[in-house]
């Protein structure tokens, strides 16, 4: 597809990602979490230095990030066991009366520590509304463009988060105190909760409810322990986010005794990664319409780390800046095709926990690079510290490139038995990821005129769609009707475990997409309005004795 066609294709899969009502809404609820995170964690900090110390403030950084990460895979436990609108609900009332006692408290003079006790508890109900919010979008996605088209949105939205949201805490602080800070960013919860409750109720996982507890707590795990791909997307997310923990005190140590640019530069540094990051973003909307997601993911490692160790040779803060816009570039093309990637990849029954795996391991590897970055600057000097840590992720991703490569293979959309599928009833109510995972299962069959593809009487063991060609279907050897392309059958076999009721012979050469058994019926029965439709469906062919 020419770069042209390409552009006007992903515009229209974004602005169709905005048309859709529940993923606006969706949108919506992150813009509010997004800066009220954002703006509470500048005034957390500054009230933790004005209280008790520099020491203070990275306790409580400390504390924030290190217990959410602990808590965040068994949090996540719920978007997978119950409504993942009523688990962002939840998680925007709790935080927003959390903040709203900690604006009580600083505005009444009350102790610091309450305060500090607060903070920590909203950083740790947070956890949980992340893995929802992931788990929820692939069910209001309409196709695997507005998914990836949605996910870049998002990104955006983060991206404007990480310099709207300081830049606003900033101003209120620099005006008034803390306290009128937390108040703010108790408002963007509740915001965030008002838009989240404007979203059409989704139903529980049914599967869940059959799991024994202690299976549900480690199913995150279990599942990225069986998949080679998810393990290769975590473990490079997990040392992304190792370097952005160190990038913040990069940003620190740059400005001041690198450049000379004082605390202004660290604002500075700050704004242009996120104005990098929506750079990336508009850039990165191509991301929409190309199949091979892998490839970006390995870029945005060679761009991000490979601009924070050039970040050594550059004395000038004008080229500092260039360098940390071109860093906000790559963190988009890894966040967005990073998380799509995993939508995509992680098993339906358990993506909400796999997603607060990775909630986990983002917290605490960030929380380490944090840690660890001042220590390799101690004895190294920060340029030699600013290149060591910026080659790991070039070096991952070199590492890695064959199973991303392999990963590019195996996550290919399968776009024609993709299209086929989604036309049909049973299939139409499944989220956009189930969807492209089973059109990437289709076996391709082929029939000559005359051959029958499935007879009469025997077990069934696929369901078929006619991509190609004719066929027509015989009850006890009399012809009842003929079957055109887009049009399907098998279905009733399956679903109630009866032989064949007829026979589909090919008119002329025939060309059809096939789904084994199990894989038919592990997405069909598993979400509940594919099966209703399934089930209609049935209850129309089946008394006439019509196909299968």
């Amino acid at each position: 597809m020419a770069i042209g066609g390409r552009l006007r294709q992903s515009w229209l899969s974004f602005a169709a990602a905005f048309r859709n009502r529940e993923l606006r809404r969706l949108q919506l609820a992150g813009l509010g979490s997004t800066l009220a995170i954002w703006v509470y964690s500048i005034a957390i900090a500054v009230y933790a230095y004005r209280e008790d110390g520099a020491k203070a403030v990275g306790i409580v950084l400390f504390a924030r990030w290190a217990l959410a990460a602990v808590f965040a895979p068994w949090l996540a436990v719920f978007a997978d066991r119950t409504s993942r609108r009523r688990v962002m609900l939840t998680v925007d009332a709790t935080r927003a009366a959390l903040v709203g006692g900690m604006t009580a408290v600083a505005a009444a003079g009350g102790p610091s520590l309450l305060t500090y006790v607060l903070a920590v508890l909203a950083s740790i109900i947070s956890a949980a509304f992340a893995p929802a919010q992931a788990a929820l979008l692939p069910d209001l996605a309409r196709t695997p463009e507005e998914l990836t088209a949605s996910n870049l949105a998002q990104n955006t939205i983060s991206s404007v988060g990480t310099f709207v949201g300081p830049a606003l805490g900033g101003v209120v602080l620099a005006l008034t105190g803390p306290w009128l800070v937390f108040g703010l960013a108790a408002l963007g919860y509740v915001w965030s909760g008002m838009c989240v409750l404007g979203l059409t109720p989704d139903r529980s996982p049914e599967q869940a409810a059959r799991e024994p507890i202690a299976a549900e707590l480690v199913a995150g795990f279990a599942a990225i322990g069986r998949d080679r791909r998810l393990q290769v997307i975590v473990g490079l997310i997990g040392v992304q986010m190792f370097v952005v923990g160190a990038l913040e005190v990069v940003i620190v140590v740059d400005s001041i005794r690198v450049l000379h640019a004082g605390n202004a530069g660290v604002g500075w540094l700050n704004t242009t990664l996120g104005v990098g990051g929506l750079l990336g973003g508009a850039a990165g909307v191509v991301l929409t319409v190309r199949r091979r997601l892998a490839g970006d993911f390995g870029l945005g490692f060679l761009v991000f780390g490979g601009g924070l160790a050039a970040l050594a040779a550059f004395t000038s803060l004008t080229g500092a800046l260039l360098l940390f816009a071109a860093m906000g570039v790559g963190g988009t093309l890894i966040d967005v095709a990073g998380i799509t990637l995993m939508q995509r990849t992680a098993p339906p029954a358990a993506v909400g926990r796999v997603f607060g795996v990775l909630e986990s391991l983002m917290l605490a590897t960030l929380a380490t690079g944090a840690l660890v970055m001042p220590l390799l600057i101690a004895p190294l000097g920060p340029r030699t510290a600013f290149a060591l840590v910026g080659g790991l992720l070039p070096a991952a991703a070199l590492l890695t490139w064959r199973s991303l490569t392999a990963i590019d293979r195996t996550a290919r959309i399968a776009t024609e038995p993709l299209q086929l599928l989604r036309a049909i009833g049973i299939f139409a109510p499944l989220p956009a990821t189930v969807l492209e995972r089973l059109a990437t299962l289709a076996i391709e069959v082929t029939a000559g005129a005359g051959d029958a593809v499935v007879r009469q009487g025997d077990a069934g063991d696929r369901f078929y769609v006619i991509a190609a060609g004719a066929a027509t279907v015989e009850i006890d050897g009399a012809p009842t009707r003929t079957l055109e392309p887009g049009e399907f059958f098998g279905e009733i076999a399956l679903l109630r475990d009866v032989p064949r009721t007829a026979t589909v012979r090919a008119v002329g050469d025939l060309r059809l997409y096939a789904l084994e058994r199990d894989d038919f019926l592990g997405a069909v029965t598993g979400h509940a309005p594919s099966r209703e439709a399934a089930d209609s469906v049935v209850a129309e062919r089946l008394p006439a004795g019509a196909v299968l």
